[in-house]
């Protein structure tokens, strides 16, 4: 089964989206609009993942999921502070298609992730069989590690690489850390989002060195791919970003699918 590990739906409107600055993104995407998508690429399905911080948009998601056969997986996000957090935790476990949580931390402060509240959230995770996808950039990738390390029963995803600085060529000390983060068992991590992080008018070799550092970092085994569509569409079509993928890891069935299966309970 191939899988897209990341990729988002989204009724817009300014209030709630008003961070996309693209006018071709700023419409409606819908399940109606990946399918077709995926079927001429022969990817069975998706990991359907949040954009807004709400439980509402959770639970729609779920419902999404039980309607489209193609979602195979929902990331949604709870509030990991939440006294009642284990409560709500035992009422996801009754939604099949929930498989994880994530938060927006590349939208919080260096240190985010050492608060000692979210790492018992996190942990919490972990105990009632959830994932945790890491949304940050190179700045966090230190508090990632401090997470990782206290969390040793949560299985977590490294978002889009971490974000590296591809427009500006940067690879330091995004590699090391990328290094220090493989060495994680529990950590597996998504070449998705790069078309994104590049300069407007990119080439297939900007992005060769960040994925040859994954790779070596998190091996065969632990990276799977994502489109990040429709965001990837700012700066690249659906068929453009998977080759740029599929063209450096040669199809492999683990990245463009059984990584994905293992990681999210995908059944």
């Amino acid at each position: 089964m191939r899988i897209d590990a990341h990729q988002h739906f989204w009724t817009y409107n300014t209030k709630d989206y008003g961070w996309i600055e693209d006018e071709r993104i700023q419409r409606d995407f819908g399940p109606q609009d990946l399918k077709p998508l995926l079927e001429q690429h022969h990817i069975d399905g998706c990991v359907l993942v949040q954009v807004n911080q709400t439980e509402e948009e959770t639970q729609h998601f779920h419902q999404i999921a039980l309607e489209n056969e193609i979602v195979k997986a929902v990331v949604g996000w709870t509030d990991l502070f939440s006294p009642a957090l284990e409560e709500r935790l035992q009422e996801y476990k009754k939604l099949p298609k929930v498989k994880g949580f994530r938060h927006i931390v590349q939208g919080e402060p260096v240190g985010f992730m050492k608060n000692p509240e979210f790492v018992k959230g996190v942990k919490l995770l972990g105990k009632y069989g959830f994932t945790y996808d890491i949304l940050i950039y190179p700045t966090q990738m230190k508090d990632a590690v401090h997470l990782v390390r206290e969390c040793p029963d949560v299985t977590f995803i490294l978002d889009h690489l971490a974000k590296p600085y591809i427009r500006e060529q940067k690879v330091q000390p995004w590699a090391n850390y990328m290094k220090e983060l493989g060495s994680f068992p529990n950590l597996y991590c998504k070449v998705s989002g790069m078309v994104t992080e590049a300069a407007k008018l990119w080439r297939r070799e900007d992005f060769q060195i960040y994925m040859d550092f994954a790779l070596a970092s998190f091996g065969m085994e632990r990276l799977m791919y994502g489109s990040d569509w429709p965001v990837c569409l700012s700066a690249a079509d659906y068929s453009t970003q998977l080759a740029l993928v599929e063209g450096n890891f040669n199809r492999h069935e683990g990245i463009f699918g059984l990584n994905a299966i293992k990681a999210y309970g995908i059944y």
